[in-house]
């Protein structure tokens, strides 16, 4: 992202952060985009299951809305247009936390392992990026893993060159390039990730279940809306986990996400297989609450500072604070813009909901 644009975007979100609140019974908005652990929304909206919990808190409305392009849902997110949207840990933290948005990890709902990964034509291994070009959604935590890939190679980024490249075009891309670029490589999520793998010739060098609960994908809301926003999405999510995991219910639930993530029954089952779905939210809840999702925001937020996504001018990595369950805070504890909350996933377990 230009750092022209982040600066509008920081200055519109704490405008509309300062000038307006969510209140029940209005219309409430939540933006997601395409991948396998967020195509449930898809389901859950066409189900009509969020509108049986919106009804239940009292909503007049809550509209789940497809934003195609990932990085503009965040965007659209953190200058006021959606009370909440889906996101990975580190987007959380890069662009609506450091915008002045104060923002939580409302439903922990999985992590990647094996969803994200880099794909090259004509190599077998990391090392054999040397010198390519790499079509990645920069700043993104495809670049995260990009980065932790080259690391644990002896490798740089400045031994490739990074093209920036929108992950609604990023597939497409990648398959029309390759007849004319026989070192063509690509750093890309699910369902993308399976259709540049289908690209005849294209090898999987790395992917996130080489660094397992790193890469955490959430429904992040405002901090501030209200609870019956809170409650009315972490039930509407739960109900379609259990859909999704249960014998009796699951076909219909699925072949709707499949659909919706543009291939087949079979294609989106394989998707499953590489995600650490918690379908369960007892297991989300202990996993939001764990000394693991610490470890990770520490290592996600000196990636994010070392490459400039706290600003310009930001002094250090403790600039924003990042608060978890148990009260601990890693960063400025006066700032906390980013928090894991629990509270409803433990509702959901205990049937508080």
């Amino acid at each position: 992202m230009k750092k022209g644009i982040r600066s509008l975007i920081i200055t519109a979100a704490v405008s509309v952060l300062l000038a307006s609140q969510a209140i029940a019974g209005s219309t409430h908005r939540i933006a997601w985009s395409h991948y396998t652990g967020w195509e449930p929304w898809a389901y859950i909206q066409e189900s009509g299951i969020m509108d049986k919990w919106a009804k239940k808190y009292g909503l007049d409305k809550v509209e789940i809305v497809l934003v195609n392009d990932y990085v503009e849902s965040i965007n659209l997110y953190t200058s006021g247009q959606f009370d909440g949207c889906v996101m990975t840990n580190m987007d959380a933290l890069t662009i609506p936390a450091v915008g002045g948005v104060d923002s939580t990890a409302l439903i922990v709902g999985d992590f990647s392992n094996g969803n994200d990964g880099v794909v090259l034509m004509n190599g077998s291994s990391v090392k054999d990026l040397a010198g390519r070009k790499m079509r990645i959604v920069q700043l993104s935590v495809s670049h995260y893993l990009l980065t932790r890939a080259l690391d644990m190679n002896g490798m740089k980024e400045k031994d490739l060159t990074l093209i920036n490249t929108s992950d609604a075009d990023i597939a497409s891309i990648f398959a029309s390039e390759v007849e004319k670029d026989p070192k063509a490589a690509v750093t890309t999520w699910n369902p993308l990730l399976m259709q540049v793998r289908n690209v005849k010739g294209a090898n999987l060098v790395f992917d996130s279940s080489q660094i397992p609960g790193e890469i955490i994908d959430c429904l992040v809301v405002k901090s501030s809306a209200p609870e019956a926003l809170k409650k009315a999405l972490t039930g509407a999510w739960y109900e379609a986990m259990a859909k999704m995991n249960s014998p009796a219910g699951s076909k219909e639930a699925l072949e709707v996400m499949a659909k919706s993530a543009g291939g087949t029954l079979a294609e989106f089952k394989a998707q499953l297989k590489t995600t650490k779905m918690f379908y369960a939210p007892a297991e989300a809840a202990a996993f939001a609450a764990g000394e693991q999702v610490k470890k990770t925001m520490d290592y996600v937020r000196s990636f994010s500072f070392e490459h400039g996504l706290y600003g310009e001018g930001a002094p250090s990595k403790e600039l924003v604070g990042i608060a978890f369950p148990d009260g601990a805070v890693l960063g400025d504890k006066a700032n906390v813009k980013l928090r894991f909350d629990k509270t409803y996933m433990q509702m959901a377990a205990d049937g508080k909901l």
